[in-house]
C-alpha cells in the first residue's frame, strides 16, 4: 500500500504519520530522510545531490524522483510506504506516476489533511521553541513558562521568525499555489481522501483509519 500524505504547515502531519506508521506497519518516508540517508552513505544519487547542494542550488525534480523511486525498491517498502512531502507539485506527481508504472506499482491513497487557514495561522503563530533543546510549546495548548526559560535545559524559549503572522501567510500562499493543482489531479484519479484536520489528533487518526479502510 502506497500512501501519500499532504497538508499545509500546521495540520499535524507528523503526528498522523506516526499513527499511520504504527497502525499499518509501513515506513514513514520523507524526501529529507531519503536525501540525508543517501548523503550519509555516499551513494551515487547522494553524491549527485551533494554537488547541487554545495553550489547552493536546489536538487532538481528528476533527481528527487530517482531518490524516491530507489527508496521504494528497498525491502522495508515491499508491504507499503507512507510518503510525506512528496510529491509537492503537479509535475512531480505526473513523473512519479510514470516511475511507479515502471515498477509495476501505483498509489493507493492520497490523504489530504484539510484545516481552515485561520486555524492554521493560530496554530503556527502560537508555537514557541527552546533555542537550546528545541522543545516545542504553544501559547494555547501547551503554554511555556512565564519566564520563557526552558525547564529542561534552561534555554531561551522564543518565537521563530517563520512563525510570525506575515511569514505564515506567505508560507500558506506558496503551499496553496503549488498544491492546488496537485489536489485536483489526485481528486480526478479518485485517489484523494480528504480528512478534516481541525479536530483533535485522536479524532483525526480515527477519520484517517476509516478513510483507509
Amino acid at each position: 500500500m502506497i500512501i501519500v500524505l499532504l497538508g499545509p504547515p500546521g495540520t499535524g502531519k507528523g503526528t498522523q504519520a506516526t499513527a499511520i506508521k504504527e497502525r499499518y506497519g509501513i515506513p514513514h518516508v520523507s524526501t529529507g530522510d531519503i536525501l540525508r540517508a543517501n548523503l550519509a552513505q555516499g551513494t551515487p544519487l547522494g553524491l549527485e545531490a551533494k554537488a547541487y547542494m554545495e553550489k547552493g542550488e536546489l536538487v532538481p525534480d528528476a533527481l528527487i524522483l530517482d531518490l524516491v523511486a530507489d527508496r521504494l525498491t528497498l525491502p522495508d517498502c515491499q508491504k507499503g510506504v507512507l510518503l510525506d512531502g512528496f510529491p509537492r507539485t503537479l509535475a512531480q506527481a505526473e513523473a512519479f506516476d510514470r516511475a511507479l508504472v515502471a515498477q509495476k506499482k501505483a498509489i493507493d491513497h492520497v490523504l489530504f489533511l484539510s484545516v481552515p487557514e485561520d486555524a492554521l495561522t493560530r496554530r503556527l503563530a502560537g508555537r514557541r521553541v527552546c533555542r537550546g533543546c528545541a522543545a516545542t510549546y504553544h501559547v494555547d495548548f501547551n503554554p511555556p513558562p512565564a519566564s520563557l526559560v526552558c525547564p529542561g535545559c534552561q534555554g531561551e524559549i522564543y518565537q521563530r521568525a517563520d512563525d510570525s503572522q506575515e511569514a505564515i501567510r506567505n508560507r500558506l500562499k506558496v503551499y496553496n499555489d503549488l498544491t492546488d493543482p496537485l489536489i485536483g489531479y489526485y481528486r480526478e484519479k479518485a485517489y484523494l481522501r480528504e480528512v478534516d484536520g481541525s479536530e483533535s489528533p485522536a479524532r483525526v487518526a480515527e477519520a484517517i483509519a476509516r478513510s483507509l479502510s
